[in-house]
């Protein structure tokens, strides 16, 4: 357990985990303001994102060369860790924007709601991990970043590219935002936990 939390110290895990937690309850604020409806998914997508990009700090460590030389396997470490900080910047935006009450609308929301954030949270964290293998871990951050900026300004339209470059704001169930967000998760982990972050 001792290497877990050398781990997690060496990855700047305590302020990430700290910003994840203020950007989820800033949005849980502003979303409570006005009429107190269903969450505006750019906020939550905002605050997914933000989640995301505080996380992205700890997928480089202080030393690269010597977490390379570390005799430890790091590939299923660098997965886990990729899938793990997804998991997180999810589950504590959804115990944020948890609907109070048990009315079918209630449920109705929160489940639409749950589709939304896994969805985000896993191609948030894939970009991110494409991030930390092409530009390395303190700039890990830029491509989902990048993609957040387009994808606020780009007109909505049905035509694919669009919908692609759009994914984190469609509703749950659209499959060119299922798609989009798998693969990013997919390719991301699997090119971080394979080489690493860039040097």
């Amino acid at each position: 357990m001792r290497w877990l939390t050398l781990y997690a110290r060496s990855r700047r895990a305590p302020a990430s985990l700290a910003a994840v937690l203020i950007s989820a309850v800033a949005v849980g604020a502003l979303a409570r303001i006005g009429d107190g409806g269903p969450m505006d998914p750019r906020l939550s997508t905002l605050a997914l994102a933000a989640g995301a990009t505080a996380l992205s700090a700890g997928l480089g460590g202080q030393d690269l060369a010597l977490d390379r030389t570390a005799a430890i396997h790091w590939l299923p470490r660098r997965a886990a860790h990729v899938l793990l900080c997804g998991v997180l910047i999810g589950a504590v935006l959804l115990a944020v924007q948890m609907p109070i009450g048990g009315s079918a609308v209630a449920s109705s929301t929160s489940s639409s709601s749950a589709a939304f954030v896994v969805r985000n949270s896993a191609g948030l964290m894939g970009l991110v991990a494409i991030g930390a293998a092409w530009c390395g871990g303190p700039y890990a951050w830029i491509p989902p970043f990048a993609w957040l900026a387009v994808s606020f300004v780009v007109p909505s339209t049905t035509d694919g590219v669009t919908q692609v470059l759009t994914w984190m704001l469609l509703p749950p169930g659209t499959t060119a935002g299922t798609w989009t967000a798998l693969v990013l998760a997919v390719v991301g982990t699997t090119v971080y936990a394979v080489g690493g972050p860039r040097r």
